[in-house]
C-alpha cells in the first residue's frame, strides 16, 4: 500500500499496490504492520456499508464526540463519490480546513480519517456503495455533525445536492 499524507496532518490517501496478470489483480487493502509503521490506528471494531440509489446523494458531515471519537477508513466499492473531510481539531494548524478526494471502484483509493475530523460525501453516479471501517463502536448520543454548507468551512461540492437527510440538512452553524 502507498500512504500519502494530505495537507491535513494525520489524514492519508491510501493507494493499493496491485499485482496484475491475465486473471485481474491481487492487492492488500489493509495491513496492521504497515499501519503501525506509519503510527496510525490499525484496530477497527465496526464496519458499515452505505448504498446510495441516486447521484447527488449527500451524506455528512459526521463525527463522533469525545470520549468516543473514531478513526475511519473509507473506500468506494461500487461507483464514484466525492469524499470530504474537515479538520475539527482546535489546536491544529489546519483547523476548519477541508480536503476532498474522488473515491471510485476503479481507483480503489482509501481515505484514512483521524479522530476529530468530520466526514461526508456526495455520490457522483447512481448506485454508489461506500465501505467504512471504524475504530470505535457507534454510541447513541455521541454521533454529531456539521452542516454540509456551513460558511465556516465553505466546502465546494461538485454538483447539486439531490438527496439529503433532514438531520444532515439542519445541523446548526459550527461554533469555534
Amino acid at each position: 500500500m502507498i500512504f500519502t499524507e494530505t495537507k491535513l496532518k494525520g489524514s492519508y490517501i491510501i493507494e493499493l499496490e496491485k499485482i496484475e496478470d491475465d486473471r485481474g489483480f491481487f492487492s492488500r487493502s489493509f495491513c496492521e504492520r504497515e499501519f503501525d509503521e506509519k503510527s496510525i490506528n490499525s484496530k477497527y471494531v465496526q464496519g458499515n456499508i452505505s448504498f446510495n440509489n441516486r447521484s447527488g446523494t449527500l451524506r455528512g458531515m459526521h463525527y463522533q464526540s469525545k470520549p468516543y471519537e473514531e478513526v475511519k477508513l473509507v473506500s468506494c466499492t461500487k461507483g464514484k463519490i466525492y469524499d470530504v473531510i474537515v479538520d475539527l481539531r482546535p489546536e491544529s494548524e489546519t483547523f476548519r480546513q477541508w480536503i476532498s478526494v474522488e473515491l471510485t471502484d476503479e481507483n480503489r483509493k482509501i481515505i484514512y480519517i483521524p479522530k476529530s475530523f468530520a466526514h461526508g460525501f456526495i455520490t457522483l453516479v447512481d448506485n454508489a456503495e461506500v465501505m467504512y471501517r471504524m475504530s470505535e463502536f457507534f454510541v447513541e448520543g455521541y454521533g454529531n455533525g456539521v452542516r454540509w454548507d456551513d460558511p465556516a468551512f465553505a466546502i465546494q461540492w461538485p454538483l447539486k445536492i439531490e438527496v439529503i437527510s433532514d438531520r444532515d440538512r439542519n445541523y446548526p452553524d459550527f461554533v469555534f
